[in-house]
Order: structure tokens, then C-alpha cells, then sequence
């Protein structure tokens, strides 16, 4: 090898060592290259078109909740392979490798505004956020856990709906937590349901539509089936209306009742919870 090679070498080199992977990340909307550290800023939302980069639990715990009060619970709880359905233990897996959890929801306690609140968040990055035997036993505890400590439950949901490799097991869930919460509205607590992109299934078909007040994040996928699911049992691959699922979509036709943009999220809730939480105590 010559001197101009070796320096070549040492170009590339030098410049793999100083540019650091990963701080560039591309907008799926608007296709802008943002850096990371100001997306962290900005509660990952693109500056240029509103784009809400999907996040996990740990970060909607940093941007929601009063600083050093968050404490989980129940972080062990795991599913099992009740049918033992091929793949699926492959499936758990590779589900905690990419999440760093060993349920696709993560609950604790804490505060927002110095009010008390019990939080479930759901994560796409286990198995999809699919919602499984283990899922529905950590909310329904969470919401035993508010209601012995008269908190208010928030749940972030972003699912692809229930864990076909449980079957019944997962569908038992919508009727568990459904009945859970009927006991937190008999106790007088307030449930407030976030829905973020994408909410589907069995999570749309029960605990995400049963709030007292139902949120979204701007541009979530909001439904029951999704548009793929749809187009094959119609037969057709015809394209949808403009906005078809899109929480502006689900906003007009009121299945919703608000629009709230991430950053300005913990302080909507911190309103909410003031104004209705004593209200629906007083009232039960």
C-alpha cells in the first residue's frame, strides 16, 4: 500500500471514529433529517410537519410525569405459552431483547402536577404492544392499585390489538380489564384513555374507547381492523377516503374527544385531573 492509500485509510478511518451513529434520524412524513438531541427537546415531534416519532415507555414517563416520582410495578409479571403455539416462545424473546421488558406494558405510579396517578403504557416494540394473558393481569392490577390509593389511571395505548398466539387467553382480557375499570368508576375515579399511533384491535375494542376522557396524539391510526386487513377480506386493494382511521378522522365522527399534541400533553392532563377527579369522587 501506498502513502496516498494509507492516508486514505486513516481519512476514513478518522471520520468513522468522530461522526457518531445515529444522531441524524429521518421524518417518515415530511422525509427532513433531524437531529437527535433536538427531537429529545422537542418530545420527538418533527419541527417541520408536527410528525409524532413513535416513543416507548420510558420516554412518555420522562415527558408526563413529575420528575423522581415514578415507581413501577408488578415489572416481572411475564406471559406464558398456555396453547403452545409454535414460535411463540421465540416470539417473548425477541420481544425482550427490543423492548428491555417482559410485557408489551409497562405500569407504575406517580405524579403529574403533584396529583397522584396510576399509568399503564403499552409498547409496540414488544410483539407489537398485542395484548396477551400478562398484559390484561398487570393493568387489572394497576387499576386494583388506584383504587385501594384513589388515583387517577391514565393508559397509553398503541397496540396491534390481542395476541392470536394466546387466543381465548388474550381475548378474556377486553372482559377483565373492562370489568376492572367498571369498579374504578364505581369507586369514583377518573380514567383517562391516550390513544397513540397505532390502536387497534381488542385494545380499540375495549379499554381504549372506555374512558372518561379519551385522548389522541395528532396523526395516530386509530380502528379496529386496519386498512391491509380490510382490503384482504373485501377482496379489493380500492384506497380509502382521505384520513381513513386517522385520529382527525375518529375526532370528527366522536369517538374521541380531543386532539392533544405530545408536548403539550402533561399539562392537558394535569388540567383534566384537576378539574374532574374531584368531581368524580364527590359523585360516587
Amino acid at each position: 500500500m501506498n502513502w496516498f492509500e494509507k492516508m486514505k485509510t486513516g481519512i476514513k478511518s478518522l471520520i468513522k471514529r468522530e461522526i457518531p451513529q445515529g444522531i441524524w434520524i429521518k421524518c417518515k412524513k415530511c422525509s427532513r433529517s433531524n437531529y437527535e438531541m433536538a427531537l429529545r427537546r422537542s418530545h420527538w415531534i418533527c419541527p417541520e410537519c408536527a410528525f409524532h416519532y413513535p416513543i416507548g415507555p420510558q420516554q412518555y414517563i420522562d415527558i408526563l410525569i413529575d420528575k423522581g416520582t415514578f415507581a413501577e410495578i408488578d415489572p416481572d409479571v411475564m406471559p406464558v405459552d398456555p396453547l403452545k403455539f409454535k414460535g411463540y416462545k421465540d416470539k417473548i424473546k425477541k420481544g425482550r431483547r427490543e423492548s428491555g421488558t417482559k410485557e408489551s406494558v409497562r405500569t407504575g405510579v406517580g405524579q403529574i402536577d403533584g396529583q397522584p396517578i396510576a399509568l399503564a403504557i403499552m409498547d409496540t416494540r414488544y410483539l407489537m404492544g398485542t395484548l396477551g394473558g400478562a398484559t390484561g393481569e398487570k393493568i387489572c392490577r394497576l387499576i386494583d392499585r388506584a383504587i385501594a390509593e384513589h388515583r387517577t389511571l391514565i393508559v397509553i395505548c398503541q397496540s396491534a390489538g390481542a395476541r392470536m398466539q394466546e387466543s381465548a387467553y388474550s381475548l378474556m382480557q377486553m372482559a377483565r380489564i373492562s370489568a376492572k375499570l367498571n369498579q374504578l368508576s364505581q369507586n369514583g375515579l377518573l380514567y383517562i384513555a391516550i390513544l397513540t399511533d397505532p390502536t387497534y384491535g381488542g385494545v380499540t375494542a375495549s379499554f381504549a374507547m372506555l374512558g372518561d376522557i379519551a385522548l389522541a396524539e395528532p396523526g395516530a391510526r386509530i380502528g379496529f381492523a386496519g386498512p391491509a386487513v380490510i382490503q384482504q377480506f373485501l377482496g379489493t386493494d380500492a384506497p380509502f377516503p382521505a384520513g381513513f382511521q386517522k385520529a382527525e378522522t375518529v375526532l370528527e365522527h366522536g369517538f374521541i374527544d380531543r386532539i392533544v399534541p405530545r408536548d403539550r400533553m402533561a399539562e392537558e392532563l394535569a388540567r383534566l385531573i384537576a378539574l374532574l377527579a374531584s368531581q368524580t369522587a364527590s359523585h360516587a
